[in-house]
């Protein structure tokens, strides 16, 4: 495997915030690699440098090698960019935006108009190809703006939170895509998102917080580290039930998660918490309807990593 993006302490100030502190990542061909973090984290600040629309206060990125702020002709080629909010000319039509970001990068028209079809074709855009851009659907934005990333054939992936907004099935369409594109052309992508559920789809994952990389791995790897520590707690009134979890000793932290609350216990205390806590709700008036020991998320995992950086 190639390195696709390097990245080495990179560091963005806005004044005295710092918005990326020494943030360093290795991302390989053929990989997908998940953002996450809270609103703040440094995350869109962090694409902005990789792919150059912000100045680096210090570090470097290289993107196949070539470096972003001394070859950044060489290092854009093979750069696609999805940014949050991406700009479509509403009063042109599909294929017209297409064209106009094709040739953008260089492309000749007998090089963009195949490829235009194609990507349109891939994304499920086809028949759209003459309807005006302001005339589709959220959801069909996003998926002409992927489109559009891809027209020029690049290596790399910057994908800044490209589900934000849209209804599930589209953000489902939208996965299915990235997978398929990874899969077909051995991109790498690089994907901040604030859903776990969509990070736990990525190859690996970095957590953000004020700016810096506090951990990264495998999701499965990173999300074992909290096994036999999640207790899953059902039950009515919730609000009772929370107040009188928080209080055992051997439950650390207590999360809504739907109608249930998920409840990180100590080391080696989960059987201990699910034989005493039934009894003790019951007697201030609680009903426990379910109470068992679940695989951790990705969630779970972060809300503690925020924690024990917050102690820190």
């Amino acid at each position: 495997m190639s390195d696709a993006i390097v990245a080495e302490n990179l560091q963005k100030h806005f004044g005295a915030v710092r918005a990326v502190d020494g943030l360093s990542l290795r991302i390989e061909a053929g990989e997908i690699y998940g953002l996450v973090g809270p609103d703040g984290a440094g995350k869109t600040t962090t694409m902005r440098l990789i792919c150059g629309a912000l100045k680096i206060d210090r570090g470097r990125v290289a993107i196949y090698g070539a470096d972003v702020i001394r070859q950044p002709d060489r290092a854009r080629a093979h750069l696609g960019y999805l940014p949050q909010r991406f700009s479509l000319y509403g009063d042109l039509t599909v294929n017209e935006n297409l064209r106009f970001f094709a040739e953008a990068h260089g492309l000749k028209t007998h090089e963009w108009r195949p490829r235009a079809q194609a990507m349109l074709d891939f994304v499920g855009l086809g028949e759209f190809a003459d309807r005006l851009a302001d005339q589709l659907s959220g959801g069909m934005k996003q998926k002409l703006g992927l489109a559009i990333a891809l027209v020029h054939r690049p290596k790399v992936l910057l994908l800044d939170e490209p589900t934000g907004g849209v209804d599930p099935v589209t953000r489902q369409d939208f996965w299915q895509l990235i997978i398929r594109i990874v899969n077909q052309e051995g991109v790498a992508v690089l994907i901040s998102t604030p859903y776990m559920d969509e990070a736990s789809r990525c190859t690996r994952v970095g957590f953000m917080n004020r700016g810096r990389l506090i951990d990264d791995g495998a999701p499965g790897a990173i999300a074992a580290r909290l096994n036999d520590r999640i207790v899953e707690l059902a039950g009515e009134p919730r609000e009772v039930l929370r107040h009188l979890a928080q209080a055992d000793p051997d439950v650390e932290d207590v999360q809504v998660f739907g109608d249930r609350l998920h409840l990180r216990v100590r080391a080696h205390s989960a059987e201990r918490v699910m034989a005493r806590l039934p009894e003790t709700l019951r007697l201030k008036g609680g009903n426990v309807q379910r109470i068992r020991s679940i695989p951790p998320t990705l969630e779970d995992v972060f809300i503690e990593m925020l924690e024990a950086k917050s102690d820190e």
